[in-house]
């Protein structure tokens, strides 16, 4: 009877096989599978590297692998996505939240802590936020884990979404302050608010179908497709913000790289001051945020 395979020996088989099915970061994923699927943190993986593996965790192992190299992004394969430095599960209504959008919440933790929100302490107190097109409810929860005393509502118009999100917002200890509600954009929101937060759907349409096979084949075609030109949702989102907010409240918005100019427009035209454009960690245009005048 041959020996169980080693934790080394599995991780070398699949590195090999996304390496040959062509998958960028191959020894990256295959850690990350291995981790996942045998329960264990990086120190972990590096301390139990001559163990033997179980042939049941071995087999789930493969199986992940050859998902993996079909084209199947880890996070989906796992079932959860680290998101500023929270844990979520992810659904198949939900985006997977990505390191890009961690810029969001960072701008909007600074605003808070600086005194630049009306109404709200450093760490939140006072404060009242919403995330519209919440997802996992990664931007929401991780905003509420961040800044104790605030709350929040968290919106998506599918309702598996809100259901996601709910379960993150417990499990992460933020459910008490965070009311998860199903419907599109303001609606189900009668609030005043002093921050607005959204990562809309902003691809144009045409360029769905070139999209890299993780993004096209596994995220929801209804948190990506931002219409023709991609603005669809800045369009209805923006001015209704001014609307919601109260005088110096912020509005702040995850864009495609390229539709700063286009977002900072559409702020302006409704009457938001100090528009500005953060970049994320690779300098690239990530965020518009806006004051309310």
């Amino acid at each position: 009877m041959s020996a169980d395979p080693t934790v080394d020996g599995l991780l070398a088989a699949a590195r090999r096989t996304l390496r040959a099915a062509g998958v960028e970061g191959a020894a990256h994923d295959a850690r990350a599978l291995a981790r996942g699927i045998l329960g264990l943190d990086a120190a972990g993986l590096i301390a139990a590297a001559g163990e033997p593996v179980a042939p049941e965790h071995a087999e789930r192992l493969a199986a992940a692998v050859a998902r993996r190299a079909a084209g199947e992004p880890v996070g989906r394969i796992l079932g959860r996505r680290e998101f500023h430095g929270l844990d979520f599960r992810l659904g198949p209504d939900t985006l997977e939240p990505r390191p890009d959008t961690e810029t969001l919440v960072d701008v909007a933790i600074s605003r808070v802590r600086r005194g630049a929100v009306p109404g709200a302490a450093p760490d939140g107190t006072g404060l009242l936020f919403a995330d519209l097109g919440t997802g996992t409810g990664a931007i929401a929860v991780a905003l509420a884990a961040a800044l104790p005393g605030a709350r929040g509502v968290a919106v998506d118009l599918a309702a598996g979404a809100a259901a996601v999100a709910r379960g993150n917002a417990e499990r992460a200890g933020v459910a008490d302050r965070l009311d998860v509600r199903v419907g599109s954009w303001f609606d189900p929101v009668p609030e005043t608010l002093g921050l607005v937060l959204s990562n809309p759907p902003y691809i144009e349409s045409a360029a769905i179908a070139g999209l890299d096979r993780e993004v096209r084949d596994h995220d929801p075609l209804l948190a990506l497709d931002g219409g023709p030109d991609g603005l669809d949702a800045y369009r209805a989102l923006v001015p209704a913000a001014a609307a919601r907010l109260v005088g110096g409240g912020t509005l702040a918005v995850e864009i495609g790289w390229t539709q700063g100019t286009a977002v900072s427009a559409l702020f302006i035209d409704a009457g938001f001051r100090d528009v500005a454009v953060v970049e994320d960690l690779a300098g690239r245009p990530r965020v518009v945020v806006g004051t309310k005048a």
